[in-house]
């Protein structure tokens, strides 16, 4: 029972975590073109 005391804030913090991430990902257009970089790799510049 004590080990649910500890891992419970743990899960909930690293969720808050990922959470956080993954906004800033989307406020900083992480997003935006998918497609532009996979096929940026086959042209030759």
């Amino acid at each position: 029972m004590s080990g649910l005391v500890v891992l419970t804030p743990i899960a909930l913090g690293l969720g808050l975590l990922a959470l956080c991430a993954f906004l800033w990902t989307l406020r900083s257009s992480q997003y935006e073109d998918l497609d532009g970089a996979a096929e940026r790799i086959l042209h030759d510049d």
